[in-house]
């Protein structure tokens, strides 16, 4: 009988701590949009200056937004810096004004709205079989 219970107990907490190991998406809301932020360098200044600019914006303390969540962040030799966030729709303008406040002048910008093609594509490839 103890057998049973510590097999039970061990296979109970194993299957849970198990659980715990698989990423779990960050709730987000249903009006929630993507934007794909390019930070491009500024070709005519060099890293240092890019890096004194941020500095004096203070970008890093306001970018990304409370509101916002980082879904990705590369750097791009040649183009710069290429971001993916999600945010509340109604939260767009402040995205916007914290680009405008910290990283006008180290950085040309460019946004794109964004979705996810993963599950289409993932779709398309079930559906042809």
């Amino acid at each position: 009988m103890v057998k049973r219970i510590l097999l039970f107990s061990i296979a109970f907490f194993g299957w849970h701590f198990s659980l715990a190991q698989i990423p779990q998406r960050a709730q987000t809301s249903s009006d929630s949009i993507m934007i794909t932020i390019f930070l491009k360098h500024q070709q005519d200044k060099s890293l240092k200056q890019i890096q004194e600019i941020q500095n004096q914006n203070k970008f890093l303390e306001m970018f990304p937004p409370k509101e916002a969540r980082v879904i990705s962040w590369y750097v791009m030799m040649g183009i710069g810096q290429v971001v993916t966030v999600r945010i509340p729709a109604k939260d767009l303008r402040t995205l916007n004004l914290t680009i405008e406040n910290g990283a006008w002048g180290a950085y040309t910008t460019e946004f794109y709205p964004t979705y996810d093609f993963v599950p289409v594509w993932q779709n398309a490839i079930k559906n042809k079989k």
